[in-house]
């Protein structure tokens, strides 16, 4: 699953000319470490649900890599 994710994340990093991630850092934040913008945050969020089945942003809003692996987690 960690390996999946970094590769999503990474596709939207390096689109963005920023430096891609090498593990997943849990407490990273998705808007103040990797500079996410609203519209990579619906990317992630799209990614994220075709490859794992899960809406990230279902119940609430995501900031944490940790919120995001634990709702992968819970789907699993």
């Amino acid at each position: 699953m960690e390996e999946k994710l970094i590769k999503i994340i990474n596709t939207i990093l390096k689109k963005e000319g920023r430096t891609e991630l090498n593990n997943l850092e849990e407490d990273l934040s998705l808007r103040d470490d990797l500079g996410f913008d609203s519209l990579n945050l619906a990317e992630l969020t799209v990614r994220i649900e075709d490859e794992f089945g899960v809406d990230i942003f279902e119940d609430d809003i995501v900031d944490k890599l940790s919120e995001i692996i634990n709702k992968i987690n819970g789907s699993e």
